[in-house]
């Protein structure tokens, strides 16, 4: 099952990647509505929900069903800005027509009912259908329906509100630590995509993005069958750390398509001595060696001894210091225990000194 966007004649300038303070907060939304989603992230859900103020907390609970188990598409921006209060700004220029039916699409249903012409802030069916539709979700949805088609505009101001008290409470703290992040990414992105091109960059998004044989699409693996288009109005893609494992795609009809995906993890800092005793057990020549050897396969210490005309027991020690510095990996099998690079921790040293070692 996958997800199709057309790029056909695509140019260059309109595949953009930028970061965005809205979707970003929309992602932190995500995870204080489902938890369970992010398990590395519930302690920091549940000190934001422990200082929420409590009328914040009741609002978030009333418009949760806007990022809860989908993204109503204005969250979502496909023009990003520097500022959430400039994001803002461009939802309040969306017509109440288009709002309230983004808005309605994921307050609902769990699959995303589309709501097309006539809308039901003009139609009397289109709107009992949508009242239908939230009243089967539950209590909290049909109210948030009702006073939705009744007055848009009260509404749409107390969501701008929540999301501007968010800011205050949680968002402005956690953006300053991970806006490094997104914004590295980004540059690593863009220049990817510059002098690699798009497939290259597609692959360091995600493994569920490809680009089709003949240029011309790019192919979502997600669990469903759908079709966009991208070659008129372009298509952003959008770093997060909170939304992480998710990769959002807004592709209804009429939205400019956007591609919100998960940064890589920051691997766990090494401690200083741990680098210390990885530089100490390689500044010896014959480790090196050994190695270069084991870079190549797994060898015992009888196969390595052979290898570099030396003995067993010199061999041994020279093991017991690189795997104390975690530089081994060992596996026994049968009377011999068999030992390799560990390659992941040498990256971690530096690409230099791996790439030496694998030559």
């Amino acid at each position: 099952m996958t997800l199709r966007i057309d790029i056909t004649g695509l140019p260059a300038e309109r595949l953009r990647f930028a970061v965005s303070p809205l979707a970003e907060l929309t992602a932190m939304l995500h995870v204080l509505a489902e938890p369970g989603h992010h398990p590395r992230l519930a302690p920091w859900a549940g000190d934001v929900w422990a200082g929420l103020p409590p009328e914040l907390a009741e609002r978030l609970r009333e418009a949760e069903f806007l990022w809860r188990s989908s993204r109503a598409d204005f969250l979502v921006p496909a023009r990003p800005r520097q500022t959430l209060a400039e994001e803002l700004d461009d939802v309040d220029r969306l017509d109440d027509e288009t709002y309230v039916s983004a808005a309605l699409t994921t307050t609902c249903g769990s699959n995303r009912v589309r709501f097309g012409s006539p809308s039901p802030l003009a139609d009397a069916t289109a709107r009992d259908r949508a009242l239908e539709l939230a009243q089967a979700r539950g209590a909290l949805q049909e109210a948030f329906a009702e006073r939705l088609l009744a007055d848009p505009a009260a509404v749409r101001a107390r969501v701008r509100q929540t999301l501007e008290q968010c800011a205050e409470a949680f968002f402005d703290a956690a953006w300053s630590g991970i806006s490094g992040q997104l914004t590295t990414d980004l540059r690593q992105k863009n220049d990817l995509l510059q002098r690699q091109g798009i497939r290259a960059a597609l692959a360091s998004v995600s493994g569920a993005l490809t680009l089709a044989p003949d240029g011309d699409c790019i192919v979502v693996d997600k669990l469903q069958d759908n079709a966009t288009a991208a070659h008129s109005s372009g298509i952003t893609f959008i770093p997060t750390t909170f939304g992480r494992p998710h990769l959002v795609v807004i592709h209804a009809a009429g939205w400019q398509p956007v591609v919100q995906y998960p940064v890589a993890e920051p691997p766990e800092p090494v401690p200083l001595d741990t680098v210390t005793l990885r530089l100490e057990a390689l500044a010896h020549p014959v480790r090196l060696r050994l190695l270069r050897t084991l870079a190549r396969g797994a060898h015992t210490t009888g196969e390595l001894a052979h290898a570099w005309k030396l003995s067993p027991p010199e061999v041994s020690r020279h093991l017991a210091v690189l795997r104390r510095a975690g530089l081994l990996t060992s596996r026994r099998r049968g009377r011999y225990v068999h030992y390799t690079l560990n390659v992941p921790e040498m990256t971690t040293l530096g690409t230099d000194l791996l790439a030496a070692v694998l030559r």
